[in-house]
């Protein structure tokens, strides 16, 4: 799992506008599930917060992208 704040600056900036201009949800969960893992959130947490599985949080860990 990366570690918190993991994001620099100006890649939470891309992902905050991409968060606002995403027309898709799954994209948007996506992007999500990385702001909020740069948070310091686990991905236990993330998946309550989205009503996802814990796979489906790890696997996009795992991924590093949205």
């Amino acid at each position: 799992m990366p570690a918190k704040n993991h994001l620099n600056p100006q890649q939470i900036d891309q992902l905050q506008k991409a968060l606002r201009e995403a027309k898709k949800a799954k994209i948007r969960e996506r992007i999500l599930i990385l702001l909020l893992l740069n948070d310091g959130k686990t991905p236990s947490k993330i998946a309550d917060f989205l009503g996802c599985s814990v796979n489906k949080v790890s696997k996009r860990v795992s991924q590093g992208r949205p």
